[in-house]
């Protein structure tokens, strides 16, 4: 299972189009990690910083105190400047830019964590 984390509904769906399958969408942090305790880790998270409710910041945080959680891997998709942040800690393994990324760049992170 892969979870997309993003309040642009528009986003989300061309995220979820990429990935194809076995996927689900929440539009708050608060949803994704509710789902978590109710069905397990998911295998990769596509987050968005800016949500409404707790922003991404604080969904990465709360990942980060849990053992389990802790080792999820995390894309954050961004319209933000985060490039120069370190954010290995909280398991983010890319930073993906709104503006710039391509579905082949959703698929190859999909790929390496299916």
């Amino acid at each position: 299972m892969i979870f997309i984390i993003d309040d642009d509904r528009i986003m989300a769906n061309c995220i979820a189009d990429v990935v194809q399958n076995d996927y689900k969408v929440f539009s708050n942090a608060i949803d994704a990690m509710n789902e978590i305790s109710i069905s397990g880790l998911p295998k990769l998270i596509f987050l968005d910083i800016l949500l409404d409710g707790p922003d991404g910041f604080t969904f990465l945080n709360e990942l980060a105190s849990y053992t389990d959680t802790a080792r999820i891997p995390i894309v954050i998709i961004t319209s933000l400047d985060l490039d120069n942040r370190d954010l290995a800690m909280y398991g983010v393994v890319g930073i993906l830019k709104k503006e710039k990324m391509t579905p082949q760049d959703i698929k190859d992170y999909v790929d390496k964590y299916e």
